[in-house]
């Protein structure tokens, strides 16, 4: 071993991990909290800024694009000014548009913000959990990932009830504001504690070597993909031109990313990482487990709010038991992956995950309580953090150190894309079997069908005290139609879960296929396909 890799090997951070976990932590749960903040306070900036509904979520979208965009270039900005620099510039250009965000004066300028926002914001995730891998050693890096995970998790959790509650107290203008104060003790403690390992030699001379071409084709894919899949529900996807011309923007981009980044000499995202089958594997459950995290924070809300009649913070803090939960799970599980293999943490969260959405699908109803329905989310996330730690850590199995930044920064970018995919896709399922069951239900509501014919007769009777005989009959029929829309609808949400149950058996048959590392060890360096 020559000598600068003995001093690689040998390196340790001059203060305690965990202190720079928290500090890096800190800075990743400011960025991951604003994905979600945003979401209940659309109609109130809309109405503000004088904007549409469609138009307000731009305001998403726009932040989602960008963000995707930034996530895989972190190894190269890495190597351009070194990885603590890069993460503090991310801090200051977020703070910085968080600020420009909350006094935009129209939706344009707070557009342009928000990509500006996105931008910094990129750069924040996958550097705080490349910094974590690095900080740790290998037996005690699913600890440190459990800090990271119950970020990941916890901030999309609370970011509707936090969003709701200052929307609804003092101004949508403060969802952004409070990214200030934040963003600045992260730079100060990131300034204070963080130091970049000795393997990360910058040199602004790498300025030169970023894959231009290969970034374009990444811009091309991410905006095509965001907006097909933002806009095609309202769109009608296929049948509408506007959605056909971004679907082949994202696979023309698509196709050129994979071409150019297999190529390229020095590529923004290495793909040759896949050669490795436990990144490969734990990329694509990554970006399962994402779309399920994300699904459900959604999925569950929206049910709540069109069905069961709660307000935005009422649905916001019936996902509180869930953020909870994960405060105890969370370690508990950091705890496992140094007495457990990370392959069956993660098959045994797949069969987790497998019986709560099961048992969701049978048990969603209309008339749930509050307390119930807090229930089913900390079922739901309950195995979350063992897919997401056990994954996070697998994937580094097998790989030089020097990789982490490009490890960290694929792993999260196959998250967020899983996100986006099954937020649109599940929204989309449910409208499909919502209609479905519509259409099931509706065919039975004949007169010659005695179990309708007794309902109608019965509300008919109840209604004739307020309204004549026609206009009665007219009421209870009224009512029938909204019980069925209703009743379709939530039988459309159990469908999804019965999806997600499915989805979850092949995620955990896949995890078999995993290299079964001892506990707190990784596998043999250069152990590929």
């Amino acid at each position: 071993m020559t000598d600068a890799a003995d001093a690689d090997a040998q390196w340790k951070p001059r203060v305690n991990p965990w202190i720079i976990a928290a500090t890096v932590a800190l800075a990743a749960f400011m960025e991951v909290l604003d994905t979600s903040i945003a979401n209940v306070a659309l109609p109130h900036i809309s109405g503000n800024l004088g904007a549409s509904t469609d138009e307000g979520t731009w305001v998403l979208t726009s932040y989602l694009v960008s963000n995707a965009i930034i996530l895989p270039i972190g190894a190269w900005a890495s190597s351009v000014i070194g990885r603590k620099r890069f993460f503090m510039l991310c801090i200051c250009i977020f703070t910085v548009a968080s600020f420009m965000c909350g006094i935009a004066a129209s939706l344009p300028i707070l557009l342009i913000s928000r990509v500006v926002q996105g931008a910094g914001g990129g750069g924040l995730q996958p550097v705080a959990q490349a910094i974590m891998a690095d900080s740790f050693e290998e037996k005690k890096r699913g600890q440190a990932f459990a800090l990271y995970g119950l970020v990941a998790v916890l901030a999309p959790s609370i970011g509707p009830v936090l969003g709701g509650w200052i929307t609804d107290n003092y101004s949508w203008r403060w969802i952004f504001f409070i990214n200030i104060p934040v963003g600045l003790l992260a730079v100060f403690l990131v300034n204070r504690f963080v130091d970049d390992p000795p393997w990360i030699n910058a040199d602004t001379a790498n300025l030169k070597k970023l894959d231009y071409v290969g970034l374009g084709f990444l811009t091309i894919a991410m905006g095509g993909m965001q907006i097909m899949l933002d806009k095609g529900e309202e769109n009608d996807w296929m049948a509408s031109n506007f959605i056909r011309v971004f679907a082949g923007l994202f696979a023309a981009g698509m196709i050129g990313l994979i071409w150019r980044e297999w190529l390229a000499k020095n590529p923004i995202m290495n793909l040759k990482l896949f050669k490795f089958k436990n990144f490969a594997i734990c990329t694509f459950l990554m970006l399962l487990v994402g779309g399920m995290l994300n699904a459900g924070t959604v999925l569950q809300p929206q049910f709540s709010q069109a069905l069961l009649g709660y307000t935005a913070t009422v649905a916001g803090e019936a996902l509180t038991m869930g953020g909870i939960a994960l405060l105890f799970v969370m370690p508990l599980a950091g705890f496992a992956t140094g007495k457990v293999s990370a392959r069956n943490l993660v098959i045994g969260g797949f069969a987790a995950f497998i019986a709560a959405f099961y048992y969701s699908s049978t048990h969603l109803t209309l008339g749930m309580s509050f307390g119930f329905n807090s229930w089913l989310r900390v079922v739901q996330v309950a195995p979350i953090p063992f897919c997401f730690i056990s994954i996070t850590n697998a994937a580094y199995v097998g790989l030089p150190r020097d990789a982490s930044n490009q490890v960290s920064g694929i792993i999260n970018f196959a998250r967020n894309v899983g996100g986006s995919i099954f937020i649109s896709v599940t929204g989309a399922f449910v409208t499909n079997r919502t209609l479905f069951h519509e259409a099931r239900m509706a065919d039975r509501m004949q007169m010659g069908n005695p179990a309708y014919v007794n309902h109608l007769n019965a509300l008919t009777s109840a209604y004739g005290t307020v309204a004549s005989g026609p206009g009665a009959a007219a009421m209870a029929r009224g009512q029938i139609y909204q019980q069925l829309n209703q009743q379709a609808s939530a039988m459309g949400y159990a469908d999804v879960y019965r999806l997600l149950c499915w989805v979850s058996i092949a995620m955990m048959l896949c995890a078999f296929m995993l290299n079964n590392n001892r506990p707190g060890e990784g596998a043999p360096a250069g152990e590929g396909m």
